[in-house]
């Protein structure tokens, strides 16, 4: 006859077990949902287009931001975090990123929307180089899961041009 402590191990070995093995079944199981999603980015206006006294540029925009995410969700997703950026080239760096706009999506309910918003975070430029740049509007998100790893993914919009001249 086995002791009490010998069946309580066996018992709670076995459960463990289970236990992560449907969390490893879950976690493969995103990997069947392939999501179809859709952003739109619309700029309305830019508000001021200013060289600052330190000479970076920095620049105000209104935005009409319009996305699908709801496929994203599965029975596993936690929730979505989501972030506009503008992307642009300069001599220096090859790419630049700077944050205009984030959210946190906590369900599927959420996960369509539109907003009508001014740039969240500053859009500045470290030196003169936004005069007349094009840049792409990119929406980024990452899904974080119940359980098993997290994904990241995006949309890039391009064809956004900033003003030649300071305003």
């Amino acid at each position: 006859m086995h002791s009490f402590g010998y069946r309580a191990n066996a018992l709670l070995t076995f459960s463990i077990t289970i236990l992560a093995l449907m969390c490893a079944m879950a976690s493969v199981s995103d990997n069947f949902n392939t999501p179809t999603t859709s952003a739109q980015v619309q700029v309305l206006n830019i508000n001021w287009f200013q060289k600052q006294p330190n000479g970076n540029d920095e620049v105000s925009m209104t935005l009409n931001i319009s996305a699908d995410l709801q496929s994203l969700f599965t029975w596993n997703t936690k929730q979505v975090f989501v972030f506009l950026a503008a992307e642009y080239e300069t001599p220096k760096n090859s790419l630049n990123q700077i944050s205009l706009w984030d959210g946190i999506i906590p369900t599927k309910e959420h996960a369509k929307f539109w907003i009508h918003t001014s740039n969240k975070y500053r859009f500045i430029d470290q030196g003169s180089n936004l005069r007349g740049k094009e840049y792409n509007l990119t929406m980024h998100w990452h899904v974080m899961p119940k359980t098993g790893k997290m994904s990241a993914d995006k949309i890039v919009m391009p064809g956004y041009r900033l003003p030649v001249e300071y305003r």
